[in-house]
């Protein structure tokens, strides 16, 4: 027994220099370039030498499908069908000419003007726009992660064995390492946050809150080894202003909170969440509501514009979509932050799938799960355009203002603008979008008699 002890005793001095080693390198090159706003462009290296190893791996999948004479083919990344932008009008008249041969001023019923509302039926059935948003989206290559891109299915030795490699880096070096940051970025955000909020109000106590947020924050992205490029900082949002992007993921905080200051709106939650909000509203006026608050729209505008009419408070920052979208696209815009009369600071964000999907699909994976995959992937690279802002028109109301802005970040980001509402990922339709269809239908046979009669 008395012989194991030098062994056991090397064991853990080498135990311990590793620790400390390991601790060292995370102050070093991550937790004080964090504190301090720095990088060394390690992650940047990063990120090339993974470009390389997919492109390679890619052009090694296909030639080996190309020898086995197996055809690949490369669907679209939004795997959207071409339509033409008509009109109901113009397509049941199309439909009229060629089958009974009549015109569209006859006024009566045509048994053919079925086939209209079959194509369309059919056509949002095979390519529902709505549903496919709240799906990873596919990609055209393989990232060594899992086969988003069905067609590869031809992977040599070579390839297997760096799979097995890269599941070995993910799982034995990456994920410890960033649970380390993770733990290190939210036990240093509530620790601060608690001690700044005793500090009486003043320049002090504000410098020292908006600093503390912005380190831990920072230190969290590096947790997920995210690579951001901003765009137009000149364009941040400012006190007394309203913060919108579009929503894919709850990260999408993390990712601007990391090169700004915010003041966060969200529903109270318990636990750990719970214990993280009560921290961050010591030292900062975050806008908190309770659940049963939340449905009080005339409160929560209320509450909004308070905030905002106080010129020393941060921006508010808001997720107008109520849901996460797959980063493909941009959905309905709810109208309350666009009826409180700010100034409206858009923002886009477009994440990069081919080192990680970070598109938050809430029914399929809960939250633990969710983290688990982000910290698990290569990395998590997105780029953000900070937008001109934005006021509202005398003659717009706050529908057309959202609508507009929805446009602004959709064009900037290079996603689809869509109407569609994106609470339908968890409810049916809405009767009236089907009364829609059927007064448009009903205009053109009523406005197609009377013109035939005043004739």
């Amino acid at each position: 027994m008395f012989l194991l002890l030098p062994f056991d005793s090397l064991v853990v001095n080498l135990l311990g220099i590793s620790i400390t080693v390991l601790f060292t390198l995370l102050l070093v090159f991550i937790i004080v370039p964090a504190i301090f706003g720095v990088s060394f462009g390690i992650r940047r290296v990063y990120m090339k030498t993974l470009l390389k190893i997919f492109q390679w791996a890619t052009l090694r999948i296909e030639r080996g499908a190309k020898e086995k004479n197996h055809p690949l083919y490369k669907p679209y990344v939004n795997g959207i069908i071409a339509k033409e932008p008509t009109s109901l009008e113009e397509e049941i008249k199309e439909i009229r000419r060629s089958g009974s041969g009549k015109a569209l001023d006859t006024p009566e019923f045509e048994l053919s003007d079925i086939f209209y509302f079959c194509r369309k039926g059919i056509e949002t059935i095979m390519d529902d726009e709505v549903t496919k948003r709240f799906s990873a989206e596919e990609l055209e290559s393989w990232n060594l992660l899992s086969r988003t891109n069905y067609n590869f299915q031809y992977i040599s030795l070579r390839l297997t064995v760096l799979w097995g490699l890269g599941v070995l880096i993910r799982y034995c070096f990456l994920l410890p390492l960033r649970i380390a940051l993770a733990f290190t970025g939210i036990s240093l955000l509530v620790t601060g946050t608690t001690v700044v909020g005793y500090l009486p109000n003043g320049r002090c106590k504000d410098f020292l809150s908006k600093h503390v947020h912005l380190m831990c924050y920072r230190i969290c992205v590096r947790a997920l080894t995210a690579i951001i490029t901003y765009h137009d900082r000149e364009n941040r949002p400012r006190n007394g202003g309203i913060c919108v992007a579009n929503h894919t993921s709850p990260i999408d905080v993390i990712i601007l909170a990391s090169d700004g200051y915010y003041a966060m709106v969200g529903q109270i939650h318990g636990g750990l969440m719970g214990v993280i909000q009560r921290a961050m509203v010591k030292a900062c006026p975050h806008v908190w509501f309770e659940r049963s608050e939340v449905k009080d729209r005339h409160l929560v505008a209320r509450r909004l514009t308070e905030h905002v009419q106080d010129k020393s408070k941060l921006p508010i920052l808001i997720f107008p979509e109520g849901t996460c979208i797959n980063n493909t696209s941009v959905m309905m815009f709810k109208k309350g932050s666009f009826e409180i009369g700010a100034t409206v600071y858009p923002v886009a964000i477009k994440y990069d799938p081919q080192f990680g999907d970070a598109f938050w699909n809430s029914s399929k994976y809960g939250m633990v799960t969710y983290l688990l995959r982000m910290m698990t992937s290569w990395a998590i690279v997105c780029s953000v355009w900070y937008l001109p802002p934005m006021t509202r028109q005398p003659e717009e109301d706050a529908v057309q203002f959202a609508n507009r802005v929805k446009s602004a970040i959709a064009r900037q980001g290079g996603l689809v603008d869509l109407l569609w509402d994106g609470g339908l990922k968890r409810e049916k339709v809405k009767d009236a979008f089907k009364e829609e269809q059927q007064k448009l239908y009903s205009k053109m046979i009523v406005g197609s008699h009377e013109d035939r009669s005043r004739s």
